[in-house]
């Protein structure tokens, strides 16, 4: 049954909120375009005029297309070549969804996001539809097929289970651009010191480039070890710009709403370095160098250059 111009249009006015369900629950902008494409197909399909609210009926199709992609995520992940990490995204990308509050902002931070793969499939929709998008317990219960009281509890487990007694630092993009300044001169400084200054003394460094790019296969948990080894990464050598294809040049950004380092070599994406800033420090630094999770990011970064970078002598 083809789709007249009202139902068309229905869709495409959920297309955004759909977008930014989706990648909050899975961490992928790929994947989750992917789903709201499914639950396009399905509205396609449906017979429409039996579907009393259309809203509810797309969020809860596409939430079980998410469900049943995180179920087989769990077992991709024991296969995962070394730490896996979500795609970062640029700001203003439609895909990050409301930032009205503090909860809307941190349910799309790197910290959290990464946080958020210790939930259960079930804990995660509760949490992310409650916290991020105010979806009252009735409703989500409805979209799970499960009862209210089942739905609170669920909430309550997932709390407890992404519970931190830090809170986030609030980042805008003047804010942003210090920070990356002041990790940029202290990670090329080759020095240690600079670096331990910034980071929380329980920081911790995950890398992730999916077996395709070479990195660091375990996290690193401490300022002076992550702080010995940022000072090796960022070292330059000939044999590093070998590996990388050049010179890279280094730009802040503000990536997944806080700031990011973002590395172009020869005007591509090669890395980016979230850095999850907290009152104690930096207390999370995320390097993302697969490049299979940077294309999306490559091509915001090309259509709103051309960009100034910080240091492009390496």
């Amino acid at each position: 049954m083809s789709l007249d111009v009202h139902e068309a249009d229905l869709f495409e006015s959920s297309r955004g909120r759909l977008e930014a369900i989706a990648y909050r629950l899975l961490g992928s902008a790929g994947d989750a375009e992917d789903a709201v494409q499914d639950t396009y197909l399905r509205w396609h399909a449906a017979d429409r005029e039996r579907i009393e609210t259309p809203q509810a009926w797309l969020t809860k199709v596409l939430t079980n297309l998410c469900l049943n992609q995180l179920s087989s995520a769990r077992a991709r992940r024991e296969t995962y070549v070394g730490q896996w990490l979500p795609e970062p995204v640029l700001d203003g990308d439609r895909i990050l969804g409301p930032a009205d509050t503090v909860e809307q902002r941190e349910s799309v931070s790197m910290a959290m996001l990464t946080l958020m793969e210790r939930l259960s499939p079930n804990e995660r929709v509760v949490y992310v539809l409650r916290e991020a998008f105010g979806y009252a317990h009735r409703e989500i219960a409805e979209i799970l097929d499960i009862t209210e009281s089942n739905c609170q509890q669920i909430y309550r487990r997932a709390r407890r289970h992404l519970a931190v007694e830090r809170s986030r630092t609030e980042i805008d993009a003047v804010a942003a651009r210090k920070i990356v300044e002041e990790f940029l001169a202290a990670a090329l400084s080759g020095d240690t010191e600079p670096l331990i200054r910034l980071l929380a003394d329980d920081a911790v460094s995950v890398a992730d480039g999916g077996g395709k790019v070479t990195a660091r296969r375990t996290p690193v948990i401490g300022a002076m070890g992550i702080a010995q080894y940022l000072r090796g990464m960022f070292r330059p050598s000939d044999s590093k710009r070998a590996l990388v294809g050049g010179g890279p040049a280094f730009h802040a950004a503000v990536v997944n709403g806080g700031p990011a380092v973002l590395v172009e070599v020869g005007e591509q994406v090669v890395g980016v370095v979230c850095l999850d800033a907290s009152p104690s420090g930096v207390a999370a630094v995320h390097i993302q160098v697969n490049p299979d999770k940077l294309q999306r990011i490559a091509r915001q970064w090309a259509a709103t250059g051309p960009h100034r970078p910080l240091i492009e002598e390496w």
